[in-house]
């Protein structure tokens, strides 16, 4: 099997790194990377943030067309299962992770960079989700992380036309949350990436299961799972850094372990 993703690991910032060049374009063996490199940084303990990235060229520009388009429905109907959790298991890496996006996030490549809880993008970077161009819809998460991004009107608008959306439109409808020169998009996500692994692991995973989970459900679910996550920080050497940094030195100033 060709190594279509990697994962390098630099001073507890661990990037994934898709590598299946020209564009990227996710067929089955890179998901199934992309599912064992999310099982893997999730479970490092040493590993306190993570990066998804491209490259300096492309990010991914989608799907692997030629290789679904002989899929019959029978075959589509148990594939799509495993296409939708190897790209889901991105979202579930209980760590801050930013998705460093240059040249293009179409299609599977967008749905990739959603599982993120922040996308960095170039200047010069196209996003969209045109798989209405083909017959289809979105199978990696679109339909469902587009609109609770961006909200249900302009997803659909995306959805619905296939267009592709230049960065500075991603940014003002919050599909991203940073434009950068191109040349700035890795060290700029990697940057942001390191300030989030000086922080508390466990409190820093308490607030994305709080969040990604509250939003599955209504409030009254959401503010019970809030509840129980506060209360089980109080069982963390962090919060007892934490607080007592704070009465000693005020807040911001806890090295956190």
């Amino acid at each position: 099997m060709a190594e279509l993703v990697r994962v390098e690991v630099d001073d507890a910032v661990a990037t994934i790194r898709l590598d299946r060049p020209p564009m990227n374009a996710i067929n089955s063996e890179a998901q199934e990377q992309l599912r064992a490199a999310a099982t893997a940084v999730g479970a490092e303990s040493g590993i306190r943030a993570v990066v998804l990235y491209g490259g300096d060229k492309v990010f991914a520009a989608g799907a692997d067309v030629r290789e679904f388009a002989g899929q019959s429905h029978a075959d589509m109907v148990w594939d799509a299962a495993r296409v939708m959790s190897s790209i889901d298991a991105l979202a579930r890496i209980p760590k801050p992770v930013i998705a460093a996006v240059t040249g293009y996030a179409l299609g599977g490549g967008c749905e990739l960079a959603m599982t993120a809880d922040f996308r960095v993008s170039a200047e010069d970077a196209r996003w969209g989700q045109p798989e209405i161009l083909l017959g289809l819809i979105p199978g990696m998460g679109g339909t469902q992380r587009l609109p609770r991004l961006v909200g249900p009107a302009k997803a659909k608008d995306l959805i619905y036309t296939g267009r592709f959306v230049e960065a500075q439109e991603a940014l003002e409808i919050g599909l991203v949350d940073l434009v950068v020169p191109a040349a700035e998009v890795y060290s700029t996500a990697l940057a942001m990436a390191r300030k989030f692994a000086n922080g508390p692991a466990v409190a820093l995973a308490a607030a994305k299961a709080a969040i990604d989970g509250g939003l599955d459900g209504d409030l009254a679910s959401g503010l019970r799972l809030e509840s129980h996550l506060f209360a089980s920080l109080f069982a963390t050497e962090d919060r007892q850094v934490g607080i007592a940094s704070f009465l000693d030195k005020g807040p911001g100033k806890a090295v956190f372990r």
